[in-house]
């Protein structure tokens, strides 16, 4: 294990557990210095946001520092509403460490000079809520919180709720449709002249004024980081960026908490130094399951598969996207010779047609298309047609499409078609069996037994109703008259 890292031996039960294991240090260390010394640090260790995108964690802090309101506070979210399929790495921090992540953020609110912190996170997390909020009455008993108020957000179940400023709507009471205006320039306080400029249809989600351009907009930015970079944070502060790079790579220093399901031994969650192999990663788990080997991985829904012969690929940021992939949020579902690719592409098509909210009609309607014919397509009822108009629709998927859903069809589902062209064609000749759409869903809990998947997804309809038939309305449609108070959740369940 790297000389830093997050998961603890064993879950601190108590905010004095955490202490005697060093924790609080981060805070004491950060607190006596100035806030740029603190993100000059933080820049030092060149920490990579663990959400999904790599950001370089140090600039996103200056950016947001350097965008301050004169007339309101920055604010500071913790993402935690993890919902990528094949990802449980941020609900085992925060079952196993919660201060960490408390810390980190108090740190990051320190540095930005935040007064408040959100944590975010999904009603249905019922185990992590409980120990975050066991652990925030400690650490505010203990005085940690004494200048910053620490609220905690329950969301909705929606995967696009994970989406950052598709967050900032539902923090601020309206449904989890993606804004046009990232968060460091336009956070959580929304500023809307009139009713009938929300009613616009300007392009933007409900009642949001877009920032200015050059960042003196009177509503003030909000940092946003995951679970996993908070944690991380509180490390670097008490031990300092030198420590912190002794493991990874140049660019991509430190560890990384992995979650490996799919066709493997030991499903679980594995902290490994940056830049592990892919192989070796699937090693730690007790390799592939048994009688089989592997025809892919699946980085989550985000990235394009990695291919067999891509394995002995580094687990770093700048190493998976040298084979067009990304590291995404670390959650690997590794799909086994036993499964045909197409219904995998179905799997994955299907999920993100259900969980696309119908703000970008391509998106929605493109995307619902793709899954569809793939459907048929995996029936063994399917044409040359049916492929040809998939790949057509792959193409125009993500037009004008405001957040990476429609973007992610065309990374999982393109590279999917692209890399089993032969398989597929193979598979279209008539005579061949028949295949199920491969089920992707978020994952609910995990053990080394087994992975268990969120099975309510399987009625989840395109309205996000669960009703037994879709009402043809988009998302979108069903919740215009939910975008100032937080009715629209009663009415999406």
């Amino acid at each position: 294990m790297p000389v830093i890292h997050i998961l603890p031996a064993a879950p601190y039960e108590s905010l004095d557990e955490y202490l005697a294991a060093g924790g609080g240090a981060g805070l004491i260390a950060a607190r006596a210095l100035s806030a740029d010394s603190v993100i000059d640090e933080i820049s030092a260790s060149g920490l990579r946001g663990r959400g999904g995108a790599g950001f370089p964690t140090g600039t996103k802090w200056r950016a947001v520092a350097s965008r301050s309101s004169p007339l309101l506070h920055t604010s500071v979210v913790v993402n935690a509403a993890e919902g990528e399929p094949g990802t449980f790495k941020d609900r085992t921090i925060l079952r196993t460490t919660p201060y960490a992540v408390i810390e980190g953020a108090l740190i990051a609110a320190w540095a930005v000079d935040a007064k408040s912190i959100v944590i975010a996170t999904k009603a249905s997390f019922s185990a992590e809520l409980e120990r975050l909020r066991l652990a925030l009455a400690e650490v505010v008993a203990a005085g940690w919180c004494a200048d910053v108020t620490v609220t905690i957000i329950e969301g909705p179940a929606e995967y696009l709720f994970g989406e950052e400023t598709a967050m900032m709507e539902v923090i601020d009471g309206r449904p989890p449709f993606p804004r046009i205006a990232p968060p460091y320039r336009h956070g959580v306080v929304e500023v809307v002249s009139s009713q009938a400029e929300a009613d616009s249809g300007s392009g933007q989600a409900a009642g949001v004024q877009m920032a200015e351009l050059d960042g003196q907009s009177n509503s003030p930015p909000v940092l946003v980081n995951n679970v996993e970079t908070m944690a991380n944070v509180a490390a670097i502060l008490a031990h300092g960026a030198g420590v912190f790079r002794e493991v990874g790579t140049p660019e991509s220093p430190g560890s990384v908490v992995c979650t490996i399901t799919g066709a493997v031994q030991r499903p679980g969650v594995v902290e490994v130094p940056m830049g592990t192999l892919l192989c070796d990663l699937i090693d730690l788990v007790g390799g592939v399951s048994a009688g089989h080997s592997v025809s892919a991985v699946l980085v989550g829904v985000s990235s394009a598969i990695v291919r067999a012969d891509q394995l002995g690929t580094p687990l770093s940021y700048e190493s998976m996207a040298a084979i067009g992939s990304g590291l995404g949020s670390a959650g690997f579902i590794v799909i086994g010779d036993d499964l045909e690719p197409i219904s995998v592409a179905a799997g994955v098509a299907h999920f993100l047609a259900i969980e696309s909210c119908g703000q970008c009609t391509h998106c929605k309607q493109d995307g619902a298309d793709i899954a569809q014919l793939l459907d048929t397509l995996a029936s063994g009822s399917g044409r040359q047609l049916d492929l040809d108009t998939v790949k057509a629709r792959l193409g125009t998927v993500a037009d004008g499409a405001r957040c990476g859903l429609a973007a992610q069809q065309q990374a999982v589902v393109g590279s999917l078609l692209g890399a089993f062209t032969d398989e597929i064609e193979a598979f279209l000749a008539p005579g061949t069996s028949r295949a199920e759409p491969y089920f992707i869903a978020a994952l609910v809990d995990i053990d080394g037994q087994g992975a268990l998947l969120d099975a309510t997804f399987a009625g989840k309809q395109p309205d996000w109703t669960h009703d037994a038939v879709d009402s043809g309305k988009t998302p979108v449609d069903r919740f215009i008259d939910h975008r100032s108070d937080a009715s629209w959740v009663s009415a999406a369940e």
